[in-house]
């Protein structure tokens, strides 16, 4: 009777065991690997977010078609952050709970940090498009975060730079939307600014997004004597304050950032966008994977991609590769195989450094000429 039970034991103990070792890892559902996509979706800033859903879609029903990656198909769980903090938690939690091991994503800087949290503590990989904020890759806090952008200190230092030893400007306002994103791009430039000491910071304000009147810090503009404005922040509060500036014949400079170099910002701005300055990726136009990724987007959805589609697409790949020569959708795994393999993108052959920065990327300036944003060489 005894020898029995031992003989049961075992058997239950091995089945167990089998059962175990032949689960699906995390990320693995019904022979798929799912991947997250988080960002803003709708509202005001959703032209920032859905190309990233886009670009992903294009790069993963190209892989899908060629039998996937470690022989499973990828599956893309897409979540809107509206890019609000509050939102961005709920979304991580989301995707957390679905045990989503790697997301593209997110967008905006403060969405992204909100999130970061709750992807370390679940040993979730992600990688940012557009996340901007030097501190998500400097400060050491998020190991588990990389992105296909340069950050804004690099970003504000061409911003400096161009105002001082091309458009040779002397009194300059520096103004953001007190986010993490626009007033860390700022706090960048007056810092700058005061190092070089050629020109002088006659304004340095913070406004508030979503306000439908920007009058009063138009006024306080055109009090400083300022030539220039350097403005830390995003389309929507952009094109209202340039509108309002150049309805009231000011012809002062404005020069911003990637959340303003956007086609949304044209649009809306309509004739009043015209001669502004803006810091952008590096035009990769000339990259044949560039131009395939833009003729995929074309050919797909009717339409130009929009901001950062490219870097998107460079984030799906550089992850889908790594997964490759990781061999398993393991954190620690996948992690190196990010850091340490090179991966041909729309963006330039890139890996990541120790930080989570894409090695390579870089920013340009541009500037709305006849209603197209143009590099300036």
């Amino acid at each position: 009777m005894m020898k029995n039970c031992f003989g049961k034991l075992f058997v239950a103990v091995f089945i167990t065991a089998f059962m175990v070792m032949t689960m699906p890892g995390p990320g693995f559902a019904a022979g798929v690997i799912k991947i997250g996509v988080a960002g803003p979706h709708s509202g005001d800033l959703a032209s920032y977010g859905i190309p990233t859903v886009k670009a992903a879609e294009l790069v993963v029903k190209d892989i899908n078609a060629k039998g996937g990656v470690l022989g499973k198909k990828i599956e893309l769980i897409v979540e809107d952050d509206v890019c609000k903090p509050e939102v961005a938690n709920n979304t991580a939690t989301k995707l957390a709970s679905q045990n989503v091991p790697f997301v593209i994503g997110h967008i905006c800087s403060g969405a992204t940090k909100a999130a970061l949290g709750i992807y370390r503590e679940s040993k979730i990989l992600a990688i940012s498009p557009s996340a901007t904020n030097p501190a998500l890759t400097q400060s050491g806090d998020y190991p588990n975060f990389f992105r296909t952008i340069a950050s804004d200190d690099a970003q504000a230092k061409l911003e400096v730079d161009f105002a001082l030893d091309v458009l040779k400007v002397k009194n300059i306002a520096v103004l953001h939307d007190k986010g993490d994103y626009g007033k860390g791009l700022a706090e960048f430039a007056k810092s700058f600014l005061e190092k070089d000491k050629r020109a002088k910071v006659v304004l340095y304000e913070g406004i508030t997004p979503g306000a439908v009147d920007y009058s009063a810090i138009v006024q306080k503009i055109k009090r400083s004597k300022a030539e220039a404005v350097i403005f830390g922040g995003y389309h929507p509060e952009a094109s209202k304050i340039v509108t309002q500036m150049r309805k009231k014949k000011m012809k002062i400079i404005f020069i911003s950032d990637d959340g303003v170099k956007d086609d949304t910002f044209i649009k809306i701005a309509g004739k009043y966008a015209e001669g502004v300055y803006a810091t952008g990726p590096k035009d990769v136009s000339k990259n044949p994977l560039a131009i395939s990724a833009k003729e995929a987007h074309k050919k797909a959805y009717g339409k130009d991609h929009g901001a950062f589609y490219l870097e998107a697409y460079s984030a799906t790949l550089a992850l889908l590769n790594a997964i490759e020569k990781a061999g398993s959708t393991d954190y620690g795994a996948v992690s190196k195989a990010l850091r340490t393999e090179y991966v041909e993108t729309p963006i330039g052959k890139i890996r990541f450094d120790n930080k989570g920065d894409a090695t390579g990327v870089g920013f340009s300036m541009y500037q709305v000429q006849n209603g197209v944003y143009v590099e300036v060489k």
